[in-house]
């Protein structure tokens, strides 16, 4: 605590932090207080610059750090108005921006509710969809399937549909939102050794039918997914499985919510993952590389299917019963439109795609290794899974201290990233080769110590 500089402190004794513990906080590199980024790079207080390999620590700025023409943007817009209720109330940039994203967004999603970030946008698309149902005559549909190991958000609903941490939250929070039902995820890495990779994969996806003929299909309103679930270890679903839970969907009248909030915006190559399928969702939600973290915003795109019954609705049934203060704040759509702006003019999506296989290139030659049992992921995107044993595919136990080991030691190597169940990166999508090369040859020299530390070499 002495090495401590005074805003460091300060911020331990005034900031709540989010999700990490007082004693994460205190133990040596347990705090950063970053003063200025630019591009790829992140200083702190202390003058040390790094790699940021998780474009803010969270999936967030998809651009990169920096850009004067985001913030100039917005300070243009504020100084002419910064934000009406979106009650009946709009400004032009945010219709503009609900226009840009019918542009771009998959299939025929043309209506934007625009949030303040990715839980509040999950929300609501529950809201929608059981809204969408109760329109229809169908008062019957509440429930909602998710998958285990999934990550939507950490308000009430959406912290009862994630299966990340949910015996923890479950645990603590109790009780959960009723009606949500969790099926098994399509991690084919860690599949049931009694099944083959293509029979596990047919269980998963069968196993969502399966469910909502046990619930009964009546009593079924949404199916929500992520297509590359991020928080639950950043695995690929198998190739026909988004293709198969929209056939399921469309079978029995489920709203399908596809969740995009670390997905999209270029994160996987693709301006949204779910193109990479081919699959055009009902609802897709949205939030950080929306605006690239300039601006706090998300917004839940939705299809002619389901807004219809909301524009031939008569009397209050017909809106929705749901606000967010500052939904479509008018800077903030500013800052969404020069964000997409910069993506578009410069290539970044494209340069996802590429810079994402050099990446991913580069961590497979890290296969070598003992410790390392797998490496996947899609764009700049990516997961290194480590192993205590090969053959086995166990996890390090506990005492181990493979999260904040690796993480320390990677940050000690000038890069900034992760480490859950996996080793997870995702650096801005402007990364360069310098970059890629940078964030492999850390996570090598990272492996080699940690090997050693662990007796694995």
């Amino acid at each position: 605590m002495s090495d401590l500089l005074p805003i460091e402190q300060a911020a331990l004794e005034h900031v709540w932090f989010h999700v990490t513990s007082p004693q994460a906080l205190r133990a040596p590199g347990g705090i950063s207080v970053f003063t200025e980024g630019k591009g790829c790079y992140l200083t702190d207080v202390h003058g040390d610059t790094y790699l940021d390999a998780l474009s803010g620590g969270a999936f967030v700025t998809n651009i990169g750090h920096g850009r004067a023409e985001v913030a100039e943007a917005m300070a243009k817009q504020a100084a002419k108005l910064a934000y009406v209720t979106p009650y009946c109330f709009a400004a032009e940039p945010t219709i503009a921006l609900a226009e840009k994203l019918k542009e771009i967004t998959p299939g025929d999603l043309h209506r934007a509710f625009f949030t303040s970030g990715g839980t509040e946008a999950v929300e609501t698309a529950i809201k929608i969809a059981k809204q969408y149902h109760w329109l229809k005559g169908e008062q019957n549909r509440s429930k909602v399937i998710s998958r285990r190991g999934s990550y939507h958000g950490s308000s009430f609903y959406a912290m009862s549909i994630s299966g990340a941490s949910h015996d923890f939250n479950s645990k603590i929070f109790a009780p959960m939102v009723p009606g949500c039902v969790q099926v098994p995820h399509h991690n084919i890495y860690r599949h049931d050794p009694c099944m083959s990779e293509q029979a596990y994969a047919e269980f998963c996806i069968n196993s969502v039918e399966e469910t909502i003929r046990h619930e009964g299909p009546e009593t079924v309103a949404a199916i929500i997914a992520e297509p590359i679930p991020a928080a639950a270890s950043i695995y690929l679903p198998p190739d026909d499985y988004l293709g198969r839970l929209h056939e399921i969907a469309d079978k029995y009248g489920v709203v399908l919510i596809i969740d995009e909030v670390i997905n999209g915006f270029g994160r996987t190559g693709k301006m949204f993952a779910s193109e990479h399928w081919d699959v055009k969702p009902d609802i897709l939600t949205m939030a950080k590389g929306l605006t690239s973290g300039y601006a706090p915003m998300g917004a839940v795109m939705v299809s002619e299917k389901i807004i219809a019954p909301f524009d031939s609705a008569k009397g209050r049934e017909s809106g929705l019963n749901h606000v967010i203060s500052f939904g479509g704040h008018a800077a903030s759509a500013a800052a969404a439109l020069k964000n997409i702006e910069i993506m578009e003019t410069e290539g970044m999506v494209e340069n996802s795609a590429a810079m994402g296989q050099y990446l991913l290139d580069g961590l497979e030659e890290l296969k070598k290794y003992p410790i390392v049992g797998d490496i996947r992921g899609k764009g700049l995107l990516a997961a290194v899974e480590l192993v205590q044993d090969k053959k086995t595919r166990a996890m390090f136990p506990p005492e181990a201290q493979m999260m904040p080991k690796v993480t320390r030691r990677l940050r000690e190597n000038g890069v900034l990233a992760r480490t859950y169940q996996v080793v997870e990166f995702g650096p801005p999508l402007c990364a360069g080769k310098a970059e890629i090369e940078k964030i492999v040859e850390a996570m090598e020299e990272t492996i080699v110590w940690f090997g050693k530390e662990v007796g694995i070499s």
